[in-house]
């Protein structure tokens, strides 16, 4: 997220705003004077985190809230698991908040800048069959309400609600504190290793089922997947961290330095990128590590570009996947983006794009000095065709009606945004889109 000349933009650069009024609220009672300042003037208002989501979710044209000073542990104990954070807490700061106390997040997502509540809020998520996403470890939430009111949700106040605010998309309140059930500290076991592209697709699902977490990524233009399995073990093993020099050059010089370079020449010459495609595959993705969870399970990724997901029945990925595949060929785009395969657990969150059944994501990106969208509107039918739900921070098309089809509870969703919200408060032309006004 950045702000240039009173301009707020995201940080794919695909959503920007110049709001009426930035306040930074260093404490949760700093929040609730802004919401109460913001009703009584007729304004709304928004809280912005990292901005890493690329829709409009976080645009605030009317009051923006920027939580970078609403940071930090508020408490964690170690024998229940449970950890409150200030809701502008980076993602990337709470292994070392939970240390002290021998805990981690069960699990994370690869890119680690988002604040807590935005990840929560948008349905953030990392990849294993056996375990849901980030919204998924919330137990408990503090939000202010459109009246300026203080509201807990948790096991003893207001239960029935947590499955709304827990990934609610920033239409019920300002989030001030999240309370998350965490889990004793783990390293994992990871393997990356290529492998034939159509050996993976043969046997995705017994690869899924075999590993804690699975994923893999397929570079356009390549026979190759390049797959990624980690095994949960004790924090007290070994630990065989990626030596300091190959992961700098894995993933500073190589996957960031190397590919900025190519990308961006890429769109002079697109003739380019099938080499280059072919190239990295075979420099990358063969390794073999052990480090504490979030070394793992996280990134670091500083080459700009725009993304769409989506979620499928995990039954419907094989089918879907070759359906983009084929589609990139008949094209004869030049893409230099991998496509991303990840899965979750289904869960009970009603906005969650796992409720109610076990999903596959398939994830297209572009670099962000491309126009993503003839590319995105054609895989998006696919994902469509195939039963798919749109990651809600990342780019889609969908608005009220589809979302309802597609969504058991989404009447339900609206009916407790119409309790807390009534005035739309907190809307802005993204949720107009996909919630209505």
């Amino acid at each position: 997220m950045t702000r240039i000349g009173g301009t707020w933009q995201n940080w794919g650069r695909s959503a920007s705003v110049k709001p009426l009024r930035v306040e930074r609220p260093r404490t949760p009672e700093g929040v609730q004077r802004a919401v109460i300042a913001a009703r009584a003037q007729g304004l709304t208002v928004k809280a912005v985190g990292a901005g890493h989501s690329f829709t409009g979710i976080a645009v605030a044209p009317g009051v923006l809230l920027e939580l970078d000073d609403l940071q930090g542990l508020v408490s964690a104990d170690a024998e229940t698991g449970l950890v409150t954070l200030l809701a502008g807490t980076r993602l990337h700061r709470i292994p070392g908040l939970l240390a002290p106390y021998g805990l981690a997040m069960e699990n994370l997502g690869d890119i680690d800048r988002q604040s807590i509540s935005g990840a929560i809020s948008t349905g953030t998520h990392g990849t294993g069959a056996r375990f849901g996403g980030l919204a998924t470890q919330v137990v408990g939430v503090t939000m202010i309400t459109a009246a300026g009111e203080f509201l807990r949700v948790d096991e003893h106040e207001n239960a029935e609600l947590l499955p709304a605010v827990a990934l609610g998309l920033g239409a019920l309140g300002i989030i001030v504190e999240v309370t998350l059930r965490c889990v004793p500290a783990f390293v994992l076991r990871a393997i990356d290793e290529p492998a034939p592209l159509e050996d993976v697709l043969a046997t995705l699902h017994d690869r899924v089922a075999a590993s804690d977490h699975f994923e893999f990524y397929w570079f356009p233009h390549t026979e190759v997947a390049l797959t990624k399995r980690q095994t949960r073990v004790p924090e007290s093993t070994r630990r065989e961290p990626l030596p300091v020099l190959g992961r700098w050059v894995d993933e500073t010089l190589l996957s960031n330095g190397v590919y900025r370079a190519v990308c961006a020449t890429g769109r002079i010459a697109p003739a380019i990128t099938p080499p280059f495609n072919r190239l990295a595959v075979q420099l990358t993705g063969d390794r073999q590590y052990t480090d504490r969870s979030h070394r793992v399970l996280t990134q670091s990724r500083t080459v700009r570009f725009r993304e769409m997901e989506y979620a499928l029945p995990a039954e419907n990925v094989v089918p879907a996947f070759r359906a983009i595949r084929a589609l990139i060929a008949k094209r004869g785009w030049r893409i230099e983006f991998p496509v991303e395969v990840r899965f979750a657990q289904e869960d009970d969150r009603w906005l969650s794009t796992a409720h109610g059944r076990a999903s596959a994501y398939i994830a297209v990106h572009r670099y962000w000095r491309v126009d993503p969208t003839e590319y995105f509107a054609a895989v998006e039918r696919i994902m469509l065709e195939h039963g798919g739900r749109p990651h809600w921070g990342k780019l889609h098309t969908l608005g009220t009606d589809e979302l309802r089809e597609r969504y058991p509870r989404f009447d339900d969703f609206l009916a407790v945004r119409e309790r807390l919200d009534p005035d739309r408060r907190f809307t802005n032309r993204y949720l107009e889109r996909v919630l209505g006004v």
